[in-house]
């Protein structure tokens, strides 16, 4: 509406330039501007006027300041049911990383980032380990059920940090020889392997991430905020800090 009237305005404007120069600079045309002299004599100053009144309205006063964007924050609704994780339970910010054991840029998110989170939020942060074992690494999968059959014996998490460390290279040998070095019970732990005990479970973290439509790694949802890629430290603390101001 604001434009049209600005157009308007604009073109009124200079249809009285217009004839205003063509009345001082054209005096060939004397006879022909003689009988419509009355309409223009009319016509000048009425237009005149009308766009100086629009124009004051459109100009003259100082527009209100742009309202402030009032967009939410898209979130995501992710279960968390029986996957292992670190900090309290109850702690204000929830971090779920979707991530693959044979992903370099899992390992550098673990390498560079993760324990500088952890470290940084004490008792703030549950972060929440989800697998997504990606097509072409053919040991994602195994190295993401043999960390749940360690988690069996209560080492999740160790062996999880084992295995980004990278110390062997991924396969069954570097598997048996993680769990060897936790002090594991070997017996049970290949039993487990043996019996891909956690491939449905495996499968299951996949699937939910491509129903997100997270089809890369490392992937993250912070309290439903979905970020992806292995970003550093100040990528995090932007979103946490934000949600740890939302808290009581």
């Amino acid at each position: 509406m604001q434009t049209e009237a600005v157009y308007f305005s604009r073109e009124l404007q200079f249809l009285v330039s217009s004839s205003i120069i063509a009345a001082m600079q054209t005096p060939s045309i004397k006879k022909r501007s003689k009988s419509l002299s009355p309409f223009l004599h009319l016509f000048i100053p009425v237009a005149f006027i009308l766009g100086l009144g629009s124009g004051y309205l459109l100009w003259g006063h100082t527009l209100s300041p742009a309202v402030a964007s009032t967009t939410e924050v898209r979130r995501v609704n992710v279960s968390t049911d029986g996957d292992p994780s670190i900090g309290p339970e109850d702690a204000p910010v929830t971090i779920i990383e979707f991530s693959d054991y044979q992903c370099p840029y899992c390992e550098v998110f673990y390498q560079q980032t993760f324990d500088q989170l952890m470290a940084n939020y004490p008792d703030k942060i549950r972060f929440v380990y989800r697998d997504l074992p990606l097509p072409g690494h053919p040991e994602s999968l195994p190295a993401a059920e043999a960390a749940n059959c360690a988690g069996e014996q209560g080492a999740y998490w160790k062996y999880h940090n084992a295995l980004f460390n990278g110390q062997f290279e991924l396969g069954r040998a570097a598997y048996e020889q993680y769990a060897a070095d936790l002090g594991l019970n070997t017996g049970a732990f290949t039993a487990c392997l043996d019996d891909h005990r956690y491939q449905d479970e495996v499968r299951a973290d996949a699937a939910d991430a491509t129903r997100l439509g997270l089809n890369g790694t490392p992937s993250f949802v912070i309290n439903g905020r979905i970020l992806i890629g292995a970003l550093p430290f100040e990528d995090f603390k932007v979103i946490i800090d934000e949600e740890l101001a939302l808290k009581p």
